[in-house]
């Protein structure tokens, strides 16, 4: 009896790490996030991933998805007793031709000012993680869209997809720093018309715009909300969200 479970024994643990091994996310090379040794590049032309929708209200929005559906599920929650949304996602990037990022949304017409105060808790995330405000025509991977992100290592811009389907491109870019994790950098979007502007303050001065509004045409009704990326196709990180301000007008972000 004892040398037959000596013999399972070994067999069991076998068993037990093939199946550990089927269950772990397969993450394609190039989604890989840069280092010393690798460089991301685009995804393979026409690759997509159909995006996941809750259609459930959380504070403000009217919803939340994970866009592009990144291999580990994202997550998140609004404590309404501080205004703090928490958006935990994975996703390999909000950028070239397709995206993956948790998404909490409300639509909209018109005009629209958009901001937020942004941490991120945990210290030793991935220096490209980013919390973005995103304005976006619908909720595929590779919609049209303007965001004002907020980088993990400080840096902030304003990009976008001019056409669905097509490669990001980076319309501002203002030098950030790292900063401890209880320090906010609050920034802004404001879409006025067919004109959009990013708003930025980094050690608690008033709002200020970056450079002169840049132009996208979005039919209404379009998608409207914050969200959070950790630059890592299948670990996990978290974005936090407080002070929001969303209004169907234009020139009320501060």
């Amino acid at each position: 009896m004892k040398q037959h479970i000596r013999l399972c024994l070994p067999l069991l643990m076998c068993a037990a790490a093939l199946q550990a091994r089927a269950q772990a996310p397969s993450v394609p090379d190039w989604a890989l996030p840069g280092s010393a040794t690798h460089q991301q590049v685009p995804p393979p032309k026409d690759f997509h991933r159909a995006t996941t929708t809750w259609e459930t209200p959380i504070g403000v929005f009217a919803g939340q998805s994970d866009i592009g559906s990144a291999v580990v599920a994202g997550s998140a929650s609004f404590d309404a007793g501080t205004g703090r949304y928490t958006i935990n996602s994975a996703g390999y990037n909000i950028w070239y031709t397709r995206d993956e990022f948790r998404y909490l949304w409300r639509r909209m017409t018109g005009d629209v000012s958009l901001a937020a105060d942004i941490t991120f808790p945990n210290a030793g995330g991935y220096g490209d993680r980013k919390v973005v405000l995103v304005i976006r025509q619908d909720l595929d991977d590779d919609s049209k869209e303007i965001m004002a992100g907020l980088h993990g290592a400080g840096l902030i811009h304003l990009a976008q997809r001019p056409v669905k389907g097509a490669n990001m491109k980076e319309d501002y870019r203002v030098p950030g720093r790292p900063h401890p994790s209880a320090a906010a950098t609050r920034i802004g979007i404001e879409k006025h018309g067919d004109l959009f502007a990013l708003f930025v303050s980094q050690d608690g001065e008033p709002m200020h715009q970056v450079g002169s509004p840049v132009s996208l045409h979005l039919d209404g009704p379009f998608y409207v909300g914050i969200g959070f990326c950790s630059h890592l196709p299948a670990t996990s990180d978290t974005g936090v969200v407080s002070t929001l301000l969303l209004e169907d007008s234009a020139g009320k972000v501060r």
